[in-house]
């Protein structure tokens, strides 16, 4: 019987499941299987391919070099064999099947609650299993196979993911009530000069943002005092230890009035995150996804209309190439 007869698409899972994770217990209970089963069947592929998958040692579970060669091509196959089952799925009028999304921590728990209930009643089989990371994470993640689409701020830097963009994002300056500021009508740039300003911790994107804001109009990023969320953040402006910006849907979500704190524009900046959601070119199913991006920007733009600005009206494609109609 020839090797490929003898492989199994479970198989590919668990393989790609183990590289994911780097652990069999953190695999098997990702899978809902026991870690018995899951070493098993892993044992059983490196008999079959001949060749040793994984690296075990006291330190964890790493690819050997041929695994590394062969996960690519594994995750191709689960991915094309998701895209038949939907596919075919669509074709008969049934579910729409389970999609892995990787959403950045400071955009998802602010958006998706306006946006999942309508998918849901357009496509009631739909089902999205949801994962929060930091946008380059999250841009790794995709092309290797460990997300199916991200909703994530660009820039995007990889030529082998479509972009599809949904709406511009304003930041609102957020001030103590007792600050200087607080009750002046009218915020201008210069008012900001040598201003101490919060940001969250430099790993994420939102960091960089806030940091060329501040070269730019002269203010100073205190980095001996740095959120670790949008929610310390603001905790941190209540308490008077600095100035902060926000994300209006953040602002729309979490702050229902301004007692604690003032939001405000301020004049002369005009400072915004683009936000897009995102898939591999050769993903079986982008056309769906296309489809999907459509409906969602169409609700965000429908239902957020007073906080967001309307995304650029041509589409974007690889790395920011219009899509061709």
């Amino acid at each position: 019987m020839h090797t490929i007869e003898k492989l199994s698409l479970k198989q590919l899972q668990y393989f790609a499941a183990v590289a994911e994770y780097g652990s069999f217990r953190q695999a098997a209970f990702g899978l809902n299987i026991t870690q018995p089963t899951l070493s098993n069947q892993v044992s059983v592929m490196e008999k079959i391919l001949k060749i040793q998958l994984f690296e075990r040692s006291r330190k964890g579970i790493n690819p050997t070099p041929e695994g590394r060669e062969l996960l690519s091509s594994a995750r191709r196959v689960l991915e094309e064999a998701q895209g038949f089952a939907t596919q075919a799925s669509i074709l008969a009028g049934g579910g729409m099947g389970t999609y892995r999304l990787g959403v950045t921590p400071t955009l998802g728990p602010y958006l998706l609650p306006h946006i999942l209930n309508p998918l849901h009643d357009r496509h009631a089989d739909l089902k999205l299993y949801v994962r929060e990371d930091t946008p380059s994470d999250l841009e790794t993640g995709l092309i290797n196979g460990q997300h199916d689409l991200i909703l994530t701020t660009l820039p995007i830097m990889s030529n082998e993911l479509i972009v599809a963009p949904l709406f511009r994002e304003p930041l609102k300056l957020a001030l103590a009530k007792d600050h200087r500021l607080a009750n002046k009508k009218r915020i201008n740039r210069m008012d900001l000069l040598g201003e101490p300003v919060l940001t969250i911790s430099e790993h994420h994107l939102f960091h960089r943002q806030i940091t060329e804001l501040c070269e730019r109009v002269g203010a100073v990023v205190r980095r001996d005092y740095e959120g670790t969320s949008l929610d310390t953040l603001r905790q941190m402006v209540v308490m008077g230890m600095g100035i902060a910006f926000l994300p209006a849907l953040y602002a729309k979500s979490e702050i229902r009035d301004e007692k604690e704190l003032r939001l405000a524009d301020v004049e002369g900046i005009n400072v915004v995150r683009k936000h897009a959601l995102v898939w591999r070119n050769t993903s079986p199913v982008r056309n769906f996804y296309k489809q999907l991006s459509r409906e969602i920007r169409v609700i965000i733009e429908t239902s957020l209309e007073s906080s967001i600005l309307p995304a650029s009206h041509h589409r974007i494609g690889k790395r920011g190439a219009p899509l061709k109609r």
